[in-house]
């Protein structure tokens, strides 16, 4: 096994450790003031419920793309600096923009749960 192969597996398997243990925070989360006495708006517990899996979802599945895009653009950033090193700025751009999918995701997630709390 090279190391090429390594690297990715590393990171997806990071990856995935993170994304479950957002969906179990996620999953075990009360919607924020759904106990409230002083809320007009009662939220059934079914949507609660969808609303609580879609953020998981979300979260997790975001965590996932992010940690291979990186994975990906990674290895070409490092094999691409090999040959030119004044390319490191235009290089850690491109790998931010793939942990951003990752922030993407939080923030849909965060958004869901604030749409049932």
């Amino acid at each position: 096994m090279s190391a090429n192969l390594r690297v990715p597996a590393a990171v997806l398997a990071l990856s995935a450790a993170v994304a479950v243990g957002l969906s179990i925070l996620l999953w075990q989360m009360n919607p924020a003031g759904a106990a409230d006495a002083t809320r007009t708006a009662i939220v059934e517990a079914g949507v609660a419920q969808w609303a609580m899996i879609a953020a998981a979802i979300a979260a997790g599945l975001s965590t996932l793309a992010a940690g291979y895009a990186v994975a990906v653009v990674g290895s070409a950033a490092v094999g691409a600096l090999a040959e030119k090193p004044e390319l490191l700025g235009r290089l850690l751009i491109l790998v931010g923009l793939a942990e951003g999918i990752a922030i993407y995701g939080l923030i849909v997630a965060v958004l869901i749960l604030n749409r049932i709390g």
